[in-house]
């Protein structure tokens, strides 16, 4: 199944100690890139989601964004900077000694000054968060895929909309071919003759001649090619594997048949069809920059 490279999703999952809430949204980019916005705390668990992801993206820029919560009460410790304390009570019986005032001798005195007592957090650990992780990014990846599947769907229509197009472009083209042929091997033939009127002149020269020129505005092999491309285009679309490379590569040859064709069909009305067809042909190249 097809699948667009841009789309979004999001999955929760919580228990007692955590709940966490992943948003993932991807866009357009020739290899896989993915990109983490959560809490430095739980970079650890980067690595983890990033295999998981890998499992159901395979190109396009992805955004991670983790929203986390811990609802585990923590321990705390109390930590006192003993040298500090000292210092600053030196300080102060210096400062007593020099203002002839009472030493400072009440603790709590001491306590109060800055950076001397702090409460820290005790050592985290997130025993059982990774489960969660898994969980939430297991149903964000889920809801994501079924976005790029259906925006896929309709790209897939689409390519099968403007190929119906082209091969009647190129059907209407091939139709054209012998007339082409015929116009300017006539030409050929009145040019050589006027030319060559005065002199004497190997008539068969001129056929051998006229014929080689005139197969050289033949595209007719161009036009067998084209239509075997636009065979392989649909047999890729029904392809359970990602087809953006693929398809991207067949629109290269298209274009190459289509450019070959331009500059040996000397027809107006050959040439505007050519012209509509590379309309096409772009157009399906943009879309397919979108394909997984």
């Amino acid at each position: 199944m097809l699948k667009s490279m841009t789309g979004f999703g999001a999955g929760t999952a919580e228990d007692e100690s955590y709940r966490v809430l992943i948003e993932l949204k991807s866009v357009n980019q020739r290899y896989l890139e993915v990109g983490f916005h959560m809490p430095h705390k739980i970079d650890a668990f980067a690595e983890g989601m990033k295999k998981k992801i890998k499992e159901y993206v395979s190109r396009g820029k992805l955004d991670v964004n983790v929203s986390f919560t811990d609802k585990r009460d923590r321990a705390q410790s109390i930590r006192v900077d003993k040298n500090l304390a000292i210092a600053y009570h030196k300080a102060l019986n210096d400062l007593s000694d020099e203002l002839h005032l009472p030493r400072p001798d009440d603790v709590l005195q001491i306590a109060s000054f800055p950076d001397i007592i702090k409460a820290e957090d005790a050592e985290e650990t997130f025993e059982g968060l990774e489960e969660i992780l898994a969980s939430a990014m297991e149903q964000a990846l889920k809801n994501l895929t079924r976005m790029r599947e259906e925006e896929g769907a309709n790209l897939k229509q689409d390519f099968l909309d403007r190929l119906d197009r082209m091969e009647v472009m190129v059907g209407k083209i091939a139709e054209l071919s012998p007339q082409i042929v015929a116009a300017y091997r006539e030409r050929l033939q009145k040019t050589l003759s006027e030319l060559l009127a005065e002199e004497e002149i190997d008539q068969n020269r001129i056929i051998q001649e006229t014929a080689i020129y005139s197969d050289r505005v033949n595209f007719t092999e161009e036009m067998v090619r084209l239509k075997s491309h636009f065979m392989q285009f649909r047999k890729i679309l029904e392809s359970d594997e990602p087809v953006g490379r693929k398809l991207d590569f067949l629109i290269q040859e298209m274009n190459r048949e289509i450019n070959t064709t331009a500059s040996k069909a000397n027809n107006a009305e050959a040439a505007q069809i050519v012209v509509d067809v590379k309309s096409e042909i772009e157009k399906l190249r943009e879309q397919i920059q979108n394909l997984e």
